[in-house]
Formats: structure tokens, sequence, C-alpha cells
């Protein structure tokens, strides 16, 4: 009787870790897909956040989209309405588990603040709110990012969106609009 009643409440706490989903990430084949799935779901008024997927669920690209499990039957359906596919759909529990990682990392030094967004890097100037730097990626695009944007007032200067389409340009806006929410320009 003890072996039962000790196997029998291991069980059940393995159970009631296992049943505490909160969030999970939709999984995409490619950068492309994910950027379309975002703006489609953002659009629609659904409330995600893009992820980089852990390592050990990477299938394609390494974007993901976290989404409130709650809302994760809709948002897939949406996606299939509106044809973007997906490749699979991880929940991911309180305790993190699968915890996906943050695109985002930030380091203030002191004069300047930089953000670094997957791998693209933008530093600013936190008096004069000149854009000082940008660096990373692999795009070719990235030089001339650097060339548009570099010595420009971030409030005034163009959105990287406006100047490039591919994955370095898409992670250049994410910190573009990362160090705008953090300076409080937004």
């Amino acid at each position: 009787m003890k072996f039962f009643k000790k196997g029998f409440f291991k069980k059940l706490r393995i159970n009631r870790k296992f049943r505490d989903y909160s969030k999970g990430i939709i999984i995409f084949e490619n950068t492309s897909l994910v950027i379309k799935a975002e703006k489609a779901l953002k659009s629609a008024g659904y409330q995600i956040k893009m992820v980089a997927p852990p390592p050990i669920v990477r299938k394609g690209c390494d974007l993901a989209i976290e989404v409130p499990i709650i809302k994760a039957l809709s948002i897939l359906e949406f996606l299939k309405m509106n044809k973007i596919n997906y490749l699979d759909f991880i929940p991911c529990n309180k305790e993190d588990l699968l915890k996906p990682v943050d695109i985002f990392q930030i380091k203030d030094f002191g004069k300047y603040l930089m953000v670094r967004a997957a791998n693209m890097k933008l530093t600013v100037d936190k008096e004069s709110l000149t854009i000082v730097n940008i660096s990373g990626g692999g795009c070719p695009d990235v030089p001339y990012l650097a060339s548009k944007l570099i010595g420009l007032n971030l409030t005034t200067a163009p959105q990287p969106k406006e100047l490039a389409n591919t994955l370095c340009g898409y992670a250049l806006q994410l910190a573009y609009e990362k160090i705008k929410e953090i300076l409080c320009l937004s």
C-alpha cells in the first residue's frame, strides 16, 4: 500500500505541473511567415509577442510567436483562414519548461543606450537622441541601413522598415521601437 500511495502522489504532482499552461509558441518555417503572421495578428487585435524559440524546439526559423493559451485555437484558426502556414504550436507551462528566449537585450552605457533585437544592435546618445551606431546581422543591407540612419535624431529618422525588407531590417525595426519605448518617445 505504501508503494501505491507514493507513486500515486508523485503522479499527481507531475500532472499538476503540466496542467498549468498559460502560453504557447507558434513555430514557423521561415522569417517572412513570422513577420506576415505578426502583422496580421496584431492588425486583428490579438495580443502576441515575438520571441526566439528555445533551441530544443526550433524546427524552422529562429523566431516564433508567443500567444496566450486561452486564445491559441482562435489564433491558429485565424492563421489558417488567412493562409499563413505554421509548423507547430507548443504549449508552455508556468514553470517555463520551454521558456522562449527574449529577443531583446538592453545595455545602458551611461551616455549611450544600446538595444539588441535578435542580432541587430541600435545605439543612441540618450541626451541628444542621435543614432550613433548600427551593427550586427548578416544581411547585405546592414551597411546601407547604417549609412542612412547613423547621425540622425531618433525622433525624425526614417523607420528601418521604410528602408529594408530583410530579417536584419525587421530586427532593427524592433530595436528602434524598443529604444523609443524605453526613452518614452513612442
